[in-house]
């Protein structure tokens, strides 16, 4: 099993196979629009633009203190003129818990974190993927994106 195994909801609704992003290293975030480390946004986003076979896929959760409550639209309002977010961002899924979603749950088993064992800590986990689908490292979210550099540089020389 890989990540490129699971078929998403984008967040306007279309489904997107993330096989489609094959040959491509990936960076998947848990991620929320009033959280003090919502300004990784542009983090994420720069990491984006520099690497051009690095995809930053978001995922808007809302269950670390409600800090993504609105809807799809209202993210994706929020990410384009907030932050001027390109990268993909999909419908809200649940990251712990009974309702985690199987790309998630596929994620956490891949690569326990430190701060809480294998559940998520809060917004902005990050996973770092291989071009092969495969999950390589776990960060925590308060590593910030610029902190990722040289880890993507290796992942993306692979």
């Amino acid at each position: 099993m890989t990540v490129h195994d699971f078929t998403m909801t984008a967040i306007d609704g279309s489904e997107r196979n993330l096989a489609d992003y094959a040959g491509k290293v990936l960076l998947i975030v848990n991620t929320a629009s009033a959280c003090g480390l919502t300004p990784q946004y542009e983090g994420l986003e720069a990491l984006y633009k520099v690497h051009p076979d690095l995809v930053v896929l978001g995922f808007p959760c809302n269950q670390f203190a409600g800090q993504e409550p609105g809807t799809e639209k209202e993210i994706a309002l929020f990410c384009e003129t907030q932050f001027a977010v390109t990268f993909p961002l999909f419908s809200k899924i649940e990251v712990n818990g009974e309702g985690t979603h199987p790309l998630y749950a596929y994620l956490k088993e891949a690569t326990p974190g430190a701060e809480q064992g294998q559940d998520i800590g809060w917004n902005f986990a990050k996973f770092l993927v291989g071009r092969d689908g495969k999950p390589i490292a776990r960060y925590s979210p308060r590593t910030a994106p610029s902190e990722l550099a040289g880890d993507i540089a290796k992942a993306l020389a692979a």
